[in-house]
């Protein structure tokens, strides 16, 4: 799972940085980074990652769909969060181990106004909500982000 993470995350690392407009080329850089792909597997990594070939004016390029992409992680981060805590002035979330930060990374780049921030250890996440009275409402997202793929 590790090495399919890392090439993931260098996937997009390459599509963001370099115009690939085919996939040998994308093959061919992955190798540079030591990472051997095969074409099935590259095909399979495009469609968990939302990769789509646009056409722009000088031909084809792959970029990440950004909503495709977005229902990926959120499936993923519904299964790594197991419970949501708050009192008077915080929220905690605890996760899978090692899972904390990417979950927090995760809500801060929801970009909600009703979250100042989140400070994530290994499988435990502080959100800090805008205003105490904003807590339930923090809650409430989380639970949905919780939940979304499991009901």
């Amino acid at each position: 799972m590790q090495n399919k993470t890392l090439r993931h995350n260098k996937i997009k690392e390459i599509l963001k940085d370099h115009h690939i407009g085919n996939q040998e080329e994308l093959v061919k850089l992955l190798a540079g980074e030591g990472i051997e792909v095969t074409q099935a597997t590259l095909s399979r990594d495009f469609q968990e990652l939302g990769v789509i070939r646009t056409v722009i004016s000088d031909g084809n390029k792959y970029t990440l769909n950004v909503e495709e992409a977005g229902n990926q992680i959120r499936k993923l981060i519904s299964f790594e969060i197991l419970s949501v805590e708050f009192n008077e002035m915080l929220i905690l979330v605890r996760t899978l181990a090692g899972r904390a930060q990417g979950v927090a990374h995760y809500i801060d780049k929801l970009n909600s106004n009703i979250v100042l921030g989140t400070i994530a250890g290994d499988d435990t996440i502080m959100i800090v909500p805008s205003s105490i009275n904003k807590i339930p409402e923090v809650v409430e997202l989380v639970n949905k982000i919780m939940n979304e793929e499991k009901t």
